[in-house]
């Protein structure tokens, strides 16, 4: 076996991937520069590290199962003006992540609600953080399901290992008195041990339309609100705002 053959044997024993596809390339580059073998290695080793976040990120992010991934970037806040911009930057950064806190957008539909949390989320991703998608109806589904089987302790144990939960549309389906009884021990279980971001087209005042017991939704709310940054997006639809636009050109 040649002297590269055994060296690739090695670094693949030993889960060196990128080392190994760029091992030859940057000897070359480093006899070029005339770069000391210390340098040479480093380059290698930093090649490797970066390549891993790389990986560990995009498995993260296809771990959350977001529908569509959206960037803050993206966002047009002048659509939005009423929207506070820094308080979402200052989101992007993560702290509400350590300390567990809850972020609830409020608006009508087609503000940017799911845009913004996706933003968000995606953004949690990349700093290192589990998050998990749901819609609120997909999430009740489950759950149920998980009641069902017998399971729901455990499928509510496994969301307690993410960073983030979003729970996405909640307002558009009322939901029947067991669904709206599961959802509620899903976020008291959750409260205080992990960040949770919901978006909603209802009013706090307006959720009794979707769990139907008031003591129940006086009881989500407080937990929810406990800890919360709640932002709220007032004025009109995007779609609405670009079906006026398309309506004026023609």
């Amino acid at each position: 076996m040649t002297d590269n053959a055994l060296l690739e044997s090695y670094l693949r024993e030993l889960r060196l991937p990128t080392f190994a596809h760029n091992y030859a390339r940057f000897a070359q580059d480093a006899a070029q520069s005339q770069l000391d073998f210390t340098r040479f290695l480093l380059a290698l080793a930093e090649a490797e590290v970066n390549q891993r976040e790389q990986n560990q990120r995009q498995r993260r992010i296809k771990a959350a199962r977001f529908p569509v991934q959206k960037e803050l970037a993206d966002f047009d806040f002048s659509a939005v003006p009423a929207l506070n911009k820094s308080l979402i930057l200052d989101l992007a950064r993560g702290a509400y992540l350590l300390k567990r806190e809850t972020v609830i957008f409020i608006g009508h539909p087609g503000l940017g609600k799911t845009h913004l949390a996706t933003a968000l989320a995606l953004e949690a991703c990349r700093q290192g953080h589990k998050v998990r998608f749901w819609t609120a109806a997909g999430l009740v589904s489950e759950l149920l399901v998980a009641q069902d089987a017998h399971q729901l302790h455990r499928f509510i144990a496994a969301a307690r290992k993410q960073q983030l939960v979003v729970i996405d549309e909640l307002g558009f389906i009322p939901f029947s008195p067991a669904g709206a009884q599961v959802l509620f021990t899903f976020c008291s279980e959750l409260y205080e041990r992990v960040a949770i971001m919901l978006t909603t087209n209802l009013r706090f005042a307006d959720w009794t339309q979707v769990f139907g017991d008031e003591r129940l939704t006086a009881a989500l709310l407080d937990r929810l609100t406990h800890h919360a940054h709640i932002v709220e997006l007032i004025g009109e639809s995007y779609r609405f705002q670009q079906r006026m636009q398309v309506s004026a050109e023609d």
